[in-house]
């Protein structure tokens, strides 16, 4: 099998170089035919000529440029959609991940996985880094049910018949296994090596926590109503709905059952329940809208719910997936 090996950049003009040697080291040593796929994420250092170098002097390497800086879930995008390989590997830039960890991750694959991520257990970060990452990899597996210790890694393996059906943005490159897991891919995770950072700076902050909270309902609504959103804004109905007959049930037992009986105009019950009936029939109305906008868009890009692992004697003619 052919590997496609992914790595984004920003500003890591020091590694890049001793980064794809030691890739090419570990890929020749074992035999594997392989690609690097270098995506320069709009650095503003000297990335893109370190770059264009290593892809001249190296058949091998293919340099990807971004106008601007669009991301790392878009660089991933881009170094999936140029990747010829049967296997991808992502590994990050800034030498923190070991390249001789690969060989384990394919051996693992070879078990009949479809990602293998790697779980940085002796992590060489400071404190601030570490503690947040832990509270959002129990806040993930709380909430897609994914049994990953260390989501974040950047360090895994995929089939390509897995990525090639996930559309990466925003900051959905760390969620790709719990798309994958969507999608029924089998998962599996070993414990890989990480090294201090020597050159550059870490492009993550404690900004980076909000962030994995807001994405995490991002994901938890793809993975539960993506195809199926009525349901959600249909359950929001249903409870306002029934806030507004608790509501206006409530007042007219105030009407017309208590001592003081008094006037609906003068109870805000009613106007609490006007307001809880006019919310719930938007809802309803967006979950509608929602739904047809999610078949026009399927059946205008010929998409079917599913992905097929393998055919055996389909007669031919017969549609196939």
């Amino acid at each position: 099998m052919k590997l496609s090996i992914i790595t984004p950049i920003y500003n890591e003009e020091e590694t890049i170089r001793p980064l794809v040697e030691k890739i090419s080291d570990v890929c020749e040593r074992e035999k594997y035919d392989f690609e690097i796929i270098l995506v320069d994420d709009g650095s503003t250092d000297l990335s893109a000529e370190v770059m264009k170098e290593m892809s001249e002097d190296d058949p091998r390497v293919k340099a990807v440029h971004f106008q601007r800086n669009f991301g790392q879930a878009a660089a991933m995008s881009a170094g999936f959609d140029y990747a010829t390989g049967d296997l991808i590997v992502t590994i990050d830039a800034d030498l923190q991940n070991d390249p001789k960890d690969i060989p384990r991750l394919i051996a693992k694959m070879d078990e009949g996985y479809d990602i293998v991520s790697g779980w940085r257990k002796g992590r060489m970060d400071n404190i601030l880094r570490i503690i947040p990452s832990v509270i959002a990899n129990k806040m993930i597996k709380w909430t897609t049910g994914v049994d990953l210790h260390d989501i974040g890694c950047t360090l895994k393996v995929y089939r390509k018949s897995i990525v090639q059906n996930i559309k990466l943005y925003g900051d959905l490159h760390r969620f790709v296994p719990i798309l994958g897991h969507r999608v029924g891919a089998k998962i599996a995770e070993i414990e890989v090596q990480h090294h201090p950072r020597r050159h550059g700076v870490s492009k993550y902050g404690m900004g980076r926590v909000l962030r994995v909270i807001f994405d995490l309902f991002t994901i938890k609504f793809l993975l539960t109503f993506s195809t199926r959103p009525m349901h959600f804004f249909g359950y929001i109905s249903m409870v306002l709905s029934i806030g507004a007959l608790l509501s206006g049930g409530y007042a007219v037992y105030m009407k017309w059952f208590t001592p003081r009986q008094q006037d609906l105009s003068d109870n805000p019950l009613l106007y609490l329940t006007v307001l809880l009936i006019i919310v719930a029939v938007q809802f309803l109305a967006t979950g509608l809208l929602a739904e047809i906008n999610l078949r026009t868009y399927h059946e205008s890009e010929g998409r079917v719910p599913y992905i097929v692992n393998c055919t055996r004697n389909i007669d031919e003619g017969q549609k196939s997936g």
